[in-house]
């Protein structure tokens, strides 16, 4: 009778925990066939200090399954304008600031987004990768968003003047 009511909770846990998965702005779902339960999920997010840029992240959704793939892709836009006072209250450490972080299962996993500014090239990376290791490594994707053309492009160290 224990074993059937850990069961119970186990299972209430899975279905609770798809649904806040559910919970964000999602773009798009994308069934991966008939006979599964994993679908690719598309989601929206803007970056809480940058309003110019919104990334999407794709990543499987495997809701009633054992299988929990950590694969997941992101692409970054400009999807607005970027100024410089913005770029200046971002951290610009070597190892950025976490910019979305979500709990994709009970088993302790979860998916961040990091935002990196390199100041060279003046491009924001951000870079999505998950908290558990699999197969020895842990999955992650790459997108960048270079500032040339916004008013935060900064030319021999003066911000361009747009008129």
């Amino acid at each position: 009778m224990k074993v059937l009511t850990t069961l119970g909770k186990i299972t209430a846990a899975v279905i609770l925990l798809g649904g806040l998965s559910a919970c964000g702005d999602d773009v798009g779902k994308v069934s991966l066939g008939l006979f599964t339960t994993k679908d690719v999920i598309i989601d929206a997010r803007q970056d809480p200090k940058l309003a110019g840029v919104t990334c999407h992240i794709s990543r499987i959704e495997a809701n009633l399954s054992l299988a929990d793939p950590s694969d997941m892709s992101i692409s970054c836009r400009q999807t607005g304008p970027i100024s410089a006072m913005e770029i200046a209250n971002i951290d610009k450490s070597k190892s950025g600031e976490i910019v979305f972080k979500q709990s994709l299962s009970i088993l302790f996993k979860t998916l961040k987004v990091r935002r990196i500014y390199d100041e060279d090239s003046q491009t924001l990376l951000y870079l999505s990768y998950s908290t558990k290791e699999t197969k020895g490594s842990h999955k992650h994707a790459l997108s960048t968003v270079p500032l040339y053309g916004t008013d935060a492009w900064i030319q021999s160290g003066v911000p361009i003047e747009k008129p």
